[in-house]
């Protein structure tokens, strides 16, 4: 390109996507955000154009002009981690459909959770548990092996997640309500987050509409101070899902042969990086019996970073153009 780019990083949730622009060199050529990427309720070659829509962006702000101007010459790669790419067999597909949109010589699609995990290590080498809405789990290795999970929900035996939680904890709250289950606070502190009395007013409003049902998520940060003040149903909510955070990761870094070396866990998604302490506490403390020479470390940098990282390592970029790119993003 004119410009000299070599990868078009791309990292695309549910609700925005980011694009990134790097330079052969490492630096940050542009950057631009859009839409949410969301082939299961749009299709895919429509979600694909909210994907277009900020690469076009990008390359605008970098000089180039996309598909409404002049023709531009690809990129060396492109690094997009995608969520709702969730199989291999989904990152096949994906790929083939953003390599005929002809961005760069050579695509690579991978789950989005592999962005979060390549933005919080040194090398490609660890990994990653994230729990936003979801919760999911990959690993990967400088060899190229990987360990992942499918991570479509209760199907794919997944447990957590912010959403996960929320239904966990009003499931709970309305069996004590009505007397089939333990008392607990939750029967107080779930209605009371949207103004409402009690459980059944809640269930009500939720099911006939006057409270949208996407909204449950909301109730997560609910379970988590319930937890904190004590509640003991609420607390044991929060200590399965650490549970289950580190049975994921013990069991990917078990599959990569990392047990028994010194080797990043890296935590992130909204869940995890609130770093809510009975959490994190429980966490560690189970994950020094499962993984002891594990490091935990909850990454703070924007995923499109791993995105772009990965498309680093794809063109076989110098170390010093891997820590240029990441001194750009603090």
């Amino acid at each position: 390109m004119g410009v000299n780019a070599s990868v078009l990083a791309i990292d695309a949730g549910n609700s925005k996507t980011d694009v990134a622009l790097i330079g052969a060199d490492g630096t940050v050529l542009s950057t631009a955000r859009g839409g949410g990427f969301q082939p299961p309720a749009v299709g895919v070659e429509a979600a694909v154009d909210v994907l277009g829509a900020a690469v076009d962006r990008a390359l605008e702000l970098s000089g180039e002009s996309g598909r409404s101007g002049r023709p531009f010459s690809p990129v060396a790669h492109v690094s997009a981690c995608l969520a709702n790419a969730d199989l291999p067999v989904e990152e096949e597909e994906l790929a083939a459909t953003l390599r005929a949109r002809g961005w760069g010589a050579t695509v690579e699609v991978r789950n989005d959770t592999f962005a979060i995990l390549r933005a919080g290590v040194d090398e490609p080498r660890g990994v990653a548990v994230v729990c936003g809405a979801g919760i999911n789990c990959v690993g990967m290795v400088p060899d190229g092996r990987t360990a992942r999970f499918p991570a479509i929900g209760r199907i794919s035996g997944d447990w957590g997640g912010g959403a996960g939680l929320a239904e966990e904890a009003m499931w709970f709250a309305a069996r004590a309500e009505d007397g089939r289950g333990e008392p607990t606070e939750l029967v107080r502190t779930l209605p009371g987050h949207f103004g409402l009395g009690s459980m059944y007013a809640l269930i009500e409003a939720l099911h006939l509409g006057r409270v949208e049902f996407e909204r449950r998520h909301e109730l997560a940060p609910v379970l988590f101070a319930t937890a904190a003040a004590g509640d003991p149903v609420a607390g044991a909510l929060v200590d399965r899902l650490a549970e289950e955070v580190v049975a994921m990761a013990s069991v990917a870094l078990g599959r990569l042969d990392l047990l028994d070396e010194e080797a990043p866990v890296v935590l992130g998604g909204s869940v995890l990086a609130a770093r809510h302490p009975q959490l994190d506490a429980r966490i560690s403390e189970l994950l020094a019996v499962r993984a002891p020479k594990a490091e935990l470390r909850v990454v703070t940098q924007p995923p499109v970073l791993g995105a772009a990282l990965l498309g680093l390592d794809h063109t076989g970029a110098a170390a010093a153009v891997h820590e240029r790119l990441r001194a750009q993003y603090g």
